[in-house]
């Protein structure tokens, strides 16, 4: 259901759109600059996972800045003060005491601006992709390429911006970007935008922003250097930085599961308590999921260390994807492997599923990493583990993992418990018998879960 949208009217009478979901820490999200639409990005299903998880623990707000979106369209002010004051407007109509803020790509700047300004409003500050100069941004080659024909040639100019700067993939999704663009905002304020931008320099204000701050910055980028994101943490005091694999600029794409469990432990979301609420611990049944890389030793010897690491790197990718999409929590990975868990052995199983699907994919149309099709085993378990430190332990940590060892590649075995959970819910088992799992005494039945079209 698509969250109702409220306005607020800044200081100089413009109104802007917002929406408020999910409860807990006020965390406001700014707006994309180029592709904000608040309304419409709740039809893109990238957008809509990203905005669901990070309201699974805070209550999320976000907003379309002015001359953007569903926000007052007709202006002509886009100073640093005026694109502060919308913030201003937000806040305030909310009647939020703190909030915590995320500040994007270009609005970065604004967010540091309104931290440095109202230090007694901001709990937390996290900056994503960001810089303070927009010289830094500006002056890479790939930005100027684009920049040259913004005037020329409108709707290749969104294309370029959606498939080269911010990695959606070619085809359909990134036209449905370009599209969300071309919604958001015309040439004309697009141009006003920029001009404003043009000397906008906040590193004075960097050394007053009094908030814990967390500078997330993908190592990949061609048109911000790491460099960029080092200076930012360096000179805002107590700041830290965590760099993340990935050439997206947004963070719902490629590896988006690592960027909310950075917001997340960086805003005290993750730990025990984060552990207990989201797996449902508690004397509550929590379902384990193993994943493990079927010939990772010999894949290694085969690439070598880095060529073996990019094709691992898949791996994460699709598995990261689908827990994201299932409601899993990311208990550890294991190197050539995950643990995961979850509060529904539904949701485990479909992700499950989910996993072996985007690999037989990916073998079908030649898609693999290097060329190496992988082929992943997962073993699935349903109990009551015991939470410490952020890990998982327990008979029913240990059965699951027992259990993955006995799957063969492409394949997903669950225990009686987790069968039994799945009765009546469509799923379908093949009896694999009792199997003798090492640090079992007693044998164990195993069950294959018949996830191809016609198995059974």
């Amino acid at each position: 259901m698509e969250p109702r949208i409220q306005y607020a009217t800044t200081a100089d009478g413009v109104n802007i759109a917002f929406w408020a979901i999910g409860e807990g820490m006020p965390f406001v999200h700014m707006p994309w600059f180029r592709s904000s639409h608040i309304q419409r990005e709740w039809q893109i299903p990238e957008y809509r996972r990203w905005y669901d998880n990070l309201a699974k623990n805070l209550c999320l707000i976000r907003y379309d800045g002015r001359g953007i979106g569903m926000s007052d369209r007709d202006v002509s002010e886009y100073s640093l003060d005026a694109l502060v004051a919308d913030l201003e407007a937000v806040v305030d109509r909310l009647k939020l005491e703190t909030v915590a803020l995320f500040g994007v790509l270009h609005m970065g700047p604004v967010a540091i601006a309104y931290a440095a300004r109202h230090p007694e409003r901001v709990s937390h500050l996290v900056l994503w992709c960001t810089y303070a100069r927009s010289s830094d941004y500006a002056r890479s080659t790939q930005v100027q390429a684009t920049r040259g024909f913004m005037d020329k040639d409108w709707e290749l100019y969104t294309q370029t911006l959606a498939h080269v700067r911010l990695g959606w993939s070619e085809g359909a999704s990134a036209q449905q970007f370009a599209a969300l663009i071309r919604e958001s905002i015309t040439p004309q304020a697009l141009q006003a935008l920029i001009e404003a931008y043009q000397d906008l320099d906040v590193s004075a204000l960097l050394p007053e922003v009094k908030a814990p701050t967390l500078v997330l910055h993908r190592g990949g980028l061609e048109w911000l250097r790491v460099d960029v994101a080092k200076e930012l943490a360096a000179r805002i005091p107590g700041a830290s930085l965590t760099l993340l694999e990935g050439s997206s600029g947004a963070p719902f794409l490629g590896d988006s599961a690592s960027v909310i469990r950075a917001i997340d432990r960086f805003l005290g979301l993750e730990g025990d308590a984060g552990l207990v609420e989201s797996t449902g611990l508690g004397g509550r049944l929590v379902t384990i999921l193993f994943t493990d890389i079927v010939g990772s030793t010999a894949l290694t010897r085969r690439l070598g260390d880095e060529g073996a690491r990019a094709v691992l790197r898949g791996h994460e990718r699709i598995v990261r994807e689908a827990l994201a999409a299932h409601g899993g929590s990311e208990v550890k990975a294991t190197g050539d492997g995950f643990m995961a868990s979850f509060g529904s052995a539904r949701k485990a199983l479909e992700c499950a599923i989910a996993v072996q699907k985007s690999f037989e994919e990916g073998k079908a149309s030649g898609g693999s990493p290097n060329g190496v099709p992988l082929q992943v085993r997962i073993g699935l378990n349903a109990g009551e583990p015991v939470a410490e430190d952020g890990d998982l332990f327990g008979t029913a940590v240990n059965m699951a993992a027992r259990i993955a060892d006995q799957a063969q590649g492409g394949e997903i075995l669950a225990s009686n418990v987790v069968r039994e959970l799945m009765a009546g819910k469509g799923f379908g088992f093949t009896d694999r018998g009792e199997q003798v799992l090492r640090g079992f005494e007693d044998p164990v039945h195993v069950y294959a879960v018949n996830w191809r079209e016609g198995e059974g």
